[in-house]
Formats: C-alpha cells, sequence, structure tokens
C-alpha cells in the first residue's frame, strides 16, 4: 500500500464515522459502534494501523499521524454523541407531563415598608423631604437637647440599651430632629423614618425593635392649628375620608403642648369600632428650640411620632403586633401588592 492509499482510507473512515455514531442511543449500541471503528482487534482504525508495516520507512511517521488524528476524531465523536444521549434522557425522565404546573412565586415588600413608603410619599407631597441619623446615639441627642431631665427614668441603665458611658441604642428617632436644626436653618420640614430599640416586652402591642417615623417643621410663625391640618390631610389621605380622627392631651418632655391623635378603626374582633392611637405630637418645646440654636422667640414648630407597624395594624385590623413579626408567608401575602 501506498501513501496516498493510506491517507485515502484514513480519510473515508473519518467521513463515515459520523453517520455510524448518529445513529447510536443505548450503551449496547455505542459499544457496537466503538468496536467497528477503533477497535484494537476488529475495528476499521486496528486494520489501517496493521498497514503501517507495509508502509516504507519514511513515511511510516505521516501515516501515523494521520491515524492518531482520525482515532482523536472519532473518540471525540462519540463522546459528544453519549453525553447528548444522557443528557436528553435525564430531561425526559425528570419531566412528568401529566403534573399541574407550578404557581410562580413572587415576593413583596413587607406591609410595615409598604407602610413607610406610602406615608413618606404623603408627606413629600406635602413638602416634607426624608431626613437620616445614626442608630448610635448620645445621651446629650437623646435626652438632654430633648427637654429630659436628667433624673429621668429613662436615662437609668436598667430602662434604656446602652453601648457604653455616654452611648445608647436610640430609644426614638426624635434626635434626628435636632441634628437637622443643627444643619440647615428654617423653614425646616422634614420626616425621619429608622429602627429605635426600647427595654420593652414583647406583646400584642410592643416590641422591643421596631421602626418609628417622626415629622418635624419649623419656620416663623407656625402654631397649633397647622399641626392638627397637616396631620388631619395625612389621615384622610391614608385612611380614606370615611374614617373619623380625634386629638387629645397627652405629655412628652420635648412638646409643649402635647397630644395625641386617634383613628377610629374596626380590628376585626366583634367588638366594633374603637378609637386607636396612632401617634403623639405636639408644639416643639422652646428648650428644644434652644438646644438646636434657634431663637424659640422668633421661631415655632410642631413635630409627631408614630409607629409604622401600628399604623399597619390600625390600617388592616390586625389585633396582634407579633402577627407582623412572625415572618408567615401565609399571613404577609394577604397585604402583598
Amino acid at each position: 500500500m501506498t501513501l496516498d492509499e493510506f491517507l485515502s482510507a484514513c480519510r473515508q473512515l473519518a467521513a463515515d464515522a459520523p453517520a455510524a455514531i448518529a445513529v447510536a442511543q443505548s450503551p449496547a449500541e455505542f459499544a457496537d459502534v466503538r468496536t467497528q471503528l477503533v477497535g484494537r482487534k476488529h475495528g476499521r482504525l486496528a486494520d489501517l494501523m496493521a498497514q503501517l508495516t507495509t508502509l516504507d520507512a519514511e513515511h511510516r511517521r505521516d501515516a501515523g499521524r494521520a491515524v492518531n488524528d482520525v482515532k482523536a476524531a472519532i473518540e471525540q465523536l462519540l463522546a459528544e454523541r453519549e453525553a447528548a444521549v444522557a443528557a436528553a434522557s435525564r430531561t425526559t425522565d425528570a419531566l412528568d407531563l401529566t403534573m399541574p404546573s407550578r404557581a410562580r412565586w413572587q415576593g413583596s415588600l413587607h406591609p410595615v415598608t409598604l407602610v413607610i413608603d406610602e406615608i413618606c410619599e404623603i408627606f413629600r407631597e406635602l413638602g416634607f423631604t426624608i431626613a437620616l441619623g445614626p442608630e448610635a446615639e448620645t445621651e446629650f441627642y437623646n435626652f438632654g437637647a430633648l427637654n429630659f431631665p436628667p433624673d429621668h427614668p429613662a436615662m437609668e441603665l436598667h430602662d434604656t440599651l446602652y453601648l457604653g458611658k455616654d452611648t445608647l441604642l436610640r430609644t426614638h428617632t426624635s434626635p434626628v430632629q435636632v441634628r437637622t436644626l443643627q444643619q440647615y436653618a428654617p423653614p425646616v420640614r422634614v420626616l425621619a423614618p429608622g429602627n429605635v430599640y426600647r427595654r420593652d416586652f414583647f406583646d400584642a402591642t410592643h416590641a422591643p425593635s421596631f421602626m418609628q417615623l417622626e415629622g418635624l417643621a419649623v419656620d416663623e410663625g407656625i402654631s397649633f392649628a397647622d399641626l392638627k391640618a397637616t396631620l388631619g390631610e395625612f389621615a384622610r389621605r391614608f385612611y380614606g375620608g370615611a374614617r373619623r380622627v380625634r386629638f387629645g392631651p397627652s405629655y412628652f418632655p420635648f412638646v409643649e403642648p402635647g397630644a395625641q391623635m386617634d383613628v377610629e378603626v374596626d380590628l376585626g374582633d366583634g367588638k366594633g369600632t374603637r378609637w386607636v392611637e396612632i401617634l403623639g405630637c405636639g408644639m416643639v418645646h422652646p428648650n428644644v428650640l434652644e438646644a438646636a440654636g434657634l431663637d424659640s422667640e422668633r421661631y415655632t414648630g410642631w413635630a409627631f411620632g408614630m409607629g409604622p407597624a401600628r399604623i399597619a395594624m390600625s390600617r388592616h385590623d390586625i389585633p396582634d403586633i407579633r402577627l407582623l413579626y412572625d415572618s408567615d408567608v401565609r399571613f404577609l401575602e394577604q397585604f402583598a401588592r
């Protein structure tokens, strides 16, 4: 056999191999086609290798390289075909066309987060901007600048969560009010959302850590009438015009006079509608304005604070605040939107 005849036989084997491999489906068929093409004893490649000894010595290197190239190409075709058949088999076995399709699960924002976003949007339309502050505060900003007396019970170590001698986890977002007034000159209208921490027991209406929203408006000539009108407009937009609201006296160290705002709701417990407190408010105490560096004879202001979790409870007639923190998707998904 000449070198040209040998190389022609190699090319013919390479041309015939793809068609023979393409029809193989089972392990037995792959074994048969492998034996037929590259079997050590009776395969076509073995017959070609047996012809190497008939070639002239100077042609054997080129002939051997051609045989090896054909063998490598056939082995690659076999491996690719086996992998494709195996993948198709796995897909077919795993697919049960008789099963109903699964509903697509889609996440949503937590109902408290939805309430925060809605409240922020309402006050944004009323001219308020968002202000943020640190959750680890000093005694001055958390208490002193807000007109808490030095012997106030909340300043005791066992009543407040301290991180150090003068550093504590803030008990309200009111420190943001002082920091804002120190940084910006009136007129100021800000809304301060954020986490707060208190030494409260976890019960139907309290949580040791929760989100709080506080609002502040400071300018010349602001009165309690502005406070009542603004919060009344918020209640109408948030709850709807059919819900009634009322204001009653209350006490907070950083406002004078102080009040609470109630909304009439039905909590779905069979007791009918009732008044539920949703926020505390009042005129900013002159001492707070002075602590922030403002002239309390020239400027006045009002402030309010609310817990969005309680707002969500009153909005959706939820009787227990712990339901919002249990992470039960079956309960939470009814509020998704």
